[in-house]
């Protein structure tokens, strides 16, 4: 599945998005688009949104450094940005990549991209099941994950505010600054985990 504005079919997009990346990355990849799926479907998401914004949502995580440093120059998105790292370029900043490369203007499926790791207060539906569906895709293994999936089919507000949660205790127990971005996250969904 193809988003309309994209000038590339699904053959050409899975070789150029493969060519980015690790074998165990586009695994990655192909894993999220079918959850994305699974939860567009169960949710009333437009499918090619959620196909394209899986497929694409990792396409920058390979990058070099110095790629999203010139990006951030280019796109004047601010020097406080430069300090964070990949964790949080591959996405806020790997939009600005995926547009250039792929020429994908559909500010929808770019955001969703750019929020797949740090949420926002308010998301889209399209956001949250991007950013759950990179937590619970199949090739995951890690103990909250069946708990995840489980939540997600419930609510997806919820499968966020466990996602998040689990997130911000995972950075904090390694003693790593927290993307600011991700804390409003926390503090706007965690009341669907208290209730």
């Amino acid at each position: 599945m193809i988003a309309a504005d994209l000038s590339f079919d699904r053959e050409q997009l899975l070789e150029k998005i493969g060519a980015a990346m690790s074998e165990k990355r586009f695994r990655h990849v192909l894993g999220v688009e079918e959850a994305a799926l699974e939860l567009a479907r169960q949710y009333g998401c437009d499918e090619r949104k959620a196909s394209l914004a899986a497929l694409l949502h990792d396409y920058a995580k390979e990058v070099a450094d110095q790629v999203f440093l010139d990006l951030i120059d280019q796109y004047q998105l601010g020097e406080d940005l430069k300090v964070w790292g990949n964790n949080i370029w591959h996405g806020l900043v790997g939009a600005y990549k995926i547009k250039q490369d792929f020429g994908l203007e559909d500010q929808e499926i770019l955001q969703a991209i750019q929020r797949h790791t740090v949420g926002a207060a308010q998301m889209t539906l399209l956001d949250k099941i991007i950013y759950v569906a990179d937590y619970i895709e199949p090739n995951r293994d890690f103990p909250q994950v069946k708990e995840a999936r489980r939540l997600a089919k419930v609510s997806l507000e919820q499968a966020v505010a466990f996602e998040t949660a689990h997130t911000v205790a995972y950075l904090a127990q390694k003693g790593v600054p927290i993307y600011p971005q991700t804390i409003e996250t926390y503090n706007s969904y965690i009341r669907y985990l208290n209730n």
